[in-house]
């Protein structure tokens, strides 16, 4: 082999090389812009109609509607996938409704909040993460769930305790929640507060009625199931206030409990509502409202009258075994019947109101 041969077969082998090279290099490169461009798209694949296939929402809750919850969201899955071929994901946080109210206002970020009372709503609301006007864009004032205020006892009532009256009786220890940490503790105190004012026409005595209650009570507890935990499970105190739901769910759980609804109670409203500024930044208000919306079907009034709230949807409610669960209460107050709860909230739970009161002379 002379020189010039030799100097080619070398040129073609480093030209060989060299293509080798080349391919190998644009090989790897399509792989990473190919990782890259599916990494970028991630949940952000879009359908022909330009909506993304995987849509996903934050739902923070109080923490008694988290067994109803566990049955409407699968299928407002389905049904959102059926009717829109999208994926929905749905994040759930559960607590005091007090608790997850600060939660939401220090940065937690709720899409859509189920709340125990207006009063949470409203400071969410004050913060500029709800838009005003809230109430009016869902049916019944937004107000999603309803119950009211049980009187429970142990087994045989051996103390005979049968309305509010008789849990002022000395001997008498009651368990309820803390209102100033839950939300429906408020609605426990706002229930004996009606009573006593229904029964005497007198704000002396029914803050006389009421501290006198408050003074047979133990311990308060930081919500209402660990009130029912308390009374239920650990045996301590002779009568326990709560919502009538969550005493129907302790029933269906396999627990025994005798209660009562009083003839004389209060309309457990609980609102529902849309975190505008962060459904904004989310860019998911379509599934959102759809959510929202769906929770008033009948299909979803259901499954909350299953683990027993009050349904607000009316044919729900005339549903005969429905109706036979939930009898109507014969003397029902609503919270705007004692002024709204930006009232009550200054009257009896503000720094120095009526319940501070009651607290000094309980110690």
């Amino acid at each position: 082999m002379n020189l010039w041969q030799h100097s080619w077969q070398q040129l073609q082998l480093r030209l060989r090389v060299t293509s080798l090279r080349k391919f190998i290099s644009l090989f790897l490169l399509g792989i990473f812009l190919s990782v890259t461009i599916a990494a970028c798209s991630g949940g952000n694949q879009t359908l022909e109609n330009g909506k993304p296939k995987n849509v996903e929402f934050t739902l923070v809750s109080f923490i008694v509607t988290r067994d109803a919850y566990k049955a409407i969201i699968p299928k407002f899955i389905a049904k959102w996938k059926q009717e829109h071929n999208q994926n929905v994901t749905i994040s759930q946080s559960y607590g005091a409704s007090g608790s997850q109210t600060r939660a939401v206002m220090d940065g937690l970020p709720a899409d859509v909040v189920h709340l125990a009372l207006g009063l949470d709503t409203e400071r969410i609301e004050k913060s500029g993460l709800i838009q005003p006007g809230w109430q009016q864009k869902f049916p019944h004032n937004g107000i999603v769930s309803q119950s009211v205020a049980a009187l429970v006892t142990r087994d045989g009532n051996p103390k005979n305790i049968n309305t509010w009256v008789d849990l002022e009786k000395d001997g008498v220890k009651m368990i309820t929640a803390d209102p100033r940490t839950s939300g429906v503790a408020r609605w426990n105190f706002v229930a004996l507060w009606n009573a006593a004012i229904f029964n005497s026409q007198n704000e002396a005595k029914a803050t006389d009625f009421v501290t006198k209650i408050y003074t047979n009570v133990p311990a308060l507890t930081k919500d209402a199931r660990e009130a029912t935990d308390a009374f239920v499970k650990q045996g301590q105190g002779d009568a326990l206030i709560n919502y009538e739901n969550e005493i129907i769910l302790a029933q269906q759980k396999g627990l025994k409990v005798d209660y009562k609804i009083p003839d004389v109670n209060i309309s457990i409203d609980n609102p529902i509502a849309i975190i505008d500024q962060n459904v904004d930044k989310h860019k998911n208000r379509e599934v959102v409202e759809g959510f929202v919306k769906y929770l008033f079907s009948p299909e979803a009034q259901m499954e909350f009258a299953k683990v027993g709230f009050r349904p607000v949807n009316e044919e729900v409610y005339q549903n005969p075994e429905i109706a036979k669960k939930y009898p109507p209460v014969k003397h029902l107050a609503k919270i705007e019947n004692l002024g709204g709860w930006e009232q009550v909230q200054n009257k009896f739970f503000a720094d120095g109101s009526i319940f501070d009161q009651i607290q000094q002379q309980r110690r």
